[in-house]
């Protein structure tokens, strides 16, 4: 598979990649139309913020499968396009968070002393020690627009500086922020009561343009305002009047709406009450390493068909999570591929039941994992997790989760539930050991066979000689026989057979197979996930 790399990431990722078999291309400095150009040819795509990555640029992407931002923010990305053609998108978020932290940190003690200024002031021969008189930062007020990874961290620092942190974010408890010794207030409050704000907040349509002239002018006169998370969260022409006026006394921006931030449109051009650099807050050698081998361990895994726990159009789902259900995820998607291979007709409903500790946890992405199994044998494109939901609601599939507090006789069992319009199928699952995936029910008929390979099923009247006229068949085509398992079924007189195979099993052998005398029915099914 090719990976593109459009953007300067450090070479720890590029390397991954290589060892792994994959082929990179680095090309930078590409514009929407060289983009669209060579876009075609690549299965994967690394970015930084420089490219963007529009709709017309997905539209030509033929092969792709996955985009990978080497970083946090996504705004250069078109999510909503990369969705609809089921390409997953996944960041780094976690790498360049101790970097971001610390150039906040950064920032707001050289707003505070006017380091740069006076570092500049110095360089030029003069000596004026009157002019940059600073503040200090203890006992003053810090607030916090967005208190999670970053946002809690700075909460930490400045304590240690002896300030008070107040927070602002509605999507964290208030024990929480006990817990971190940040007192959690309403926006307005926070505007009112801090003599530092700082942003750290992700790009959504929530946040965008969040802190303008309104909220600006119900900030304290001589407020400091830090932004080092996304330049739209911020109307810097308003912070710039602010500034101008002296309501607000000084800033410091590293995140821009428009980048790069050229001179003819740099607001605060020959300012002094302001900080600028030109989106650094992850420009750490550590941070850079992070987030390339991050982003390429993401890509790696999307194109092995596995869910990606960064990915930013899928389920999100934590890391505790994750580790829990990592394991069944293969179990998942050859439970719907067998069963998609037993019904008969379009699926009209799937249900999938979870039992035992699985129950006890979100199962969201396990149960897109058994709609990916169970679309991709019947269509022509290629379902992931990324469009399996939407797929499965065009197809009028309709999805439903249950979860039983009963283990029954199985420990942490899934059973799949397909109902088309001629009837009813189930296959239950699970694992040994967490590790060794088992069907151990089909239809309500004991089995226990591992989902590899291929598998025949054949419902056929109890009578002598049958396993010995399969296997003479399959042994004469000199298909491998890897498992075998006989079970009662419903009908009095009858059987079923699970015939687990290595190989494919050609047309004219199970014709010779479906004619053996008292042969009911035989289906083939390949329990191999779709790539």
């Amino acid at each position: 598979m090719k990976i593109l790399v459009s953007d300067d990431v450090s070479a720890k990722g590029v390397e991954l990649l290589r060892r792994n078999g994959y082929h990179v291309d680095i090309k930078t400095n590409l514009d929407e139309k060289d983009l669209i150009t060579c876009i075609g040819e690549y299965d994967g795509l690394i970015t930084r913020s420089m490219t963007h990555v529009t709709a017309e640029v997905i539209e030509a992407a033929g092969k792709l499968k996955i985009i990978g931002r080497a970083g946090v923010g996504i705004d250069s990305i078109d999510l909503k396009a990369a969705t609809a053609r089921g390409i997953i998108v996944v960041n780094a978020p976690t790498s360049n968070t101790i970097a971001a932290t610390e150039h906040t940190c950064a920032m707001i003690l050289a707003v505070t002393r006017h380091i740069p200024q006076a570092h500049d002031s110095l360089m030029a021969g003069e000596w004026n020690r009157e002019k940059f008189t600073g503040i200090q930062l203890k006992d003053k007020t810090v607030g916090i627009i967005g208190v999670g990874r970053i946002g809690s961290r700075i909460a930490k620092r400045m304590q240690a500086m002896e300030m008070k942190t107040i927070g602002y974010d509605p999507y964290i408890p208030e024990e929480r922020g006990k817990q971190l010794g940040c007192e959690l207030v309403d926006l307005d409050t926070l505007l009112r009561e801090a003599d530092y704000i700082t942003l750290h907040t992700p790009l959504t349509k929530e946040t965008r343009g969040m802190i303008g002239a309104e909220e600006i002018a119900k900030m304290k006169k001589g407020v400091r305002v830090i932004n080092v998370s996304r330049g739209a969260v911020l109307d810097i022409h308003a912070l710039a009047a602010a500034l101008k006026s002296g309501h607000v006394a000084g800033a410091a921006v590293d995140v821009f709406p428009e980048e790069p931030l050229t001179a003819d449109i740099n607001p605060f051009k020959g300012m002094e009450n302001v900080v600028i650099t030109p989106h650094i807050g992850a420009s750490t050698v550590e941070a850079q390493e992070g987030v390339s081998v991050d982003v390429a361990e993401g890509i790696m895994a999307g194109l092995r068909g596995e869910p990606v726990p960064t990915a930013v159009n899928m389920v999100p789902i934590a890391k505790n999570v994750y580790l829990t259900i990592q394991p069944y995820f293969d179990l998942m998607e050859r439970i719907g591929i067998i069963g998609v291979y037993l019904a008969e007709g379009p699926m009209k409903e799937i249900t999938v039941e979870y039992t035992g500790k699985l129950a006890e946890t979100e199962t969201g992405l396990l149960t897109t994992a058994v709609l990916k199994g169970a679309l991709n044998p019947i269509l022509q494109d290629s379902v992931n997790f990324v469009n399996a939901p939407d797929v499965a609601k065009q197809r009028h599939i309709s999805v439903k989760e249950i979860r039983s507090a009963d283990p029954g006789t199985f420990v942490d069992a899934v059973t799949v539930r397909i109902v088309t319009e001629k009837g009813e199928h189930s296959i239950v699952g699970t694992l040994f050991n967490r590790t060794e995936a088992k069907i151990v029910q089909i239809d309500g008929y004991r089995v226990d066979f591992t989902p590899e390979n291929y598998l025949i099923l054949a419902p056929h009247i109890d009578q002598p000689n049958m396993i010995g006229q399969i296997s003479t068949i399959l042994g004469e085509a000199r298909i491998n026989i890897t498992g075998m398992q006989v079970g009662n079924m419903t009908q009095k007189g009858t059987n079923i057979m699970a015939i687990a195979v290595a190989d494919d099993i050609p047309s004219n052998v199970m014709l010779k197979l479906k004619a053996i005398d008292g042969i009911l029915d035989m289906k083939l099914i390949h329990c191999e996930p779709h790539q």
